[in-house]
């Protein structure tokens, strides 16, 4: 991994305003999906697919390559934004977002697009997945890690508390569990809906390393994952506060943009604010 210097700090701030600006575009091409949630991990995603991950665009299945696994599938326009940004696909295809016969499903589906490593939909599986990964990579000694992405809302899942005890006494450090903070639901807010606090004190409870960060701020971001590299004893989750529908003023903190797309006055407006805000990340690294 190299030094994040200024420039590259820079380059990794204006790379999350333009994947929201994709964002945007396909939500509003497609008529249907989920705009809050990735909206809110855009800054996430750039440090993944731009810095943070062993990874290599034209062999999405190189054997050594991280694993990144999205257990909260429906926030996959993000995902797809950064794959494309990074190589893996055409950033025209961007537009066939959850079009018949394209790549780019409303939910991520591992045999359609090269470098998704599992098909997600139903919340909660992600993290047992993952530490599938884990296990099988340390019993096969492989160096890659596992991320595992997943939202606030899922904790709800009985599932995922399963792969929690798992991972915690097997001691998987290769795992770094992320969950996006973002205190939303489709129904509501998630402390209104099933309360998950204190979150932190559950995952110690279970054997887990506990680090939480700003989620928009890249670079504490980046220095968390690499904290959770020096854990050697006992896997990571990064709890990361991330407001949803981040960057555009009337989605912010909504939960009813959970589950919807723009139209196209309201893209419109989204994307002069996106674009405005793009501005000012390049004077201010001036």
């Amino acid at each position: 991994m190299e030094i994040l210097h200024e420039k590259k700090l820079k380059e990794l701030e204006e790379m999350a305003n333009t994947i929201r600006q994709d964002i945007i575009k396909m939500l509003e091409q497609a008529g249907s999906g989920h705009s809050a949630g990735p909206l809110g991990m855009a800054d996430i995603f750039a440090a993944f697919y731009f810095y943070i991950l062993n990874h290599n665009p034209k062999e999405p299945n190189w054997q050594g390559r991280d694993r990144l696994i999205l257990s909260n599938g429906h926030i996959c326009p993000v995902r797809y934004a950064a794959m494309a940004r990074a190589g893996y696909f055409p950033v025209k295809e961007l537009k066939t977002l959850r079009k018949l016969g394209s790549q780019l499903q409303g939910h991520p589906h591992r045999r359609h697009l090269p470098g998704v490593e599992t098909t997600s939909g139903p919340l909660g599986s992600g993290l047992s997945q993952s530490i599938g990964m884990a296990l099988a990579a340390k019993l096969d000694g492989r160096k890659y890690r596992v991320y595992c992405l997943m939202s606030d809302g899922e904790q709800d899942c009985g599932n995922t508390w399963e792969a929690v005890m798992f991972a915690g006494k097997n001691r998987l450090s290769n795992i770094t569990a992320v969950i996006d903070r973002n205190n939303i639901q489709i129904d509501g807010f998630t402390e209104d809906i099933m309360p998950l606090e204190p979150l932190r004190d559950k995952y110690e409870s279970f054997g887990w390393h506990v680090l939480e960060v700003d989620g928009h701020n890249i670079e504490a971001f980046i220095d968390a994952i690499n904290e959770a590299k020096a854990v050697f004893e006992k896997p990571t989750v990064i709890i990361a506060h991330t407001i949803p529908g981040k960057g555009v003023s009337f989605m912010e903190f909504d939960y009813l943009w959970h589950g919807k797309p723009p139209a196209k006055e309201e893209a419109k407006k989204a994307l002069n604010e996106l674009r405005t805000l793009g501005g000012k990340i390049k004077s201010e690294h001036e």
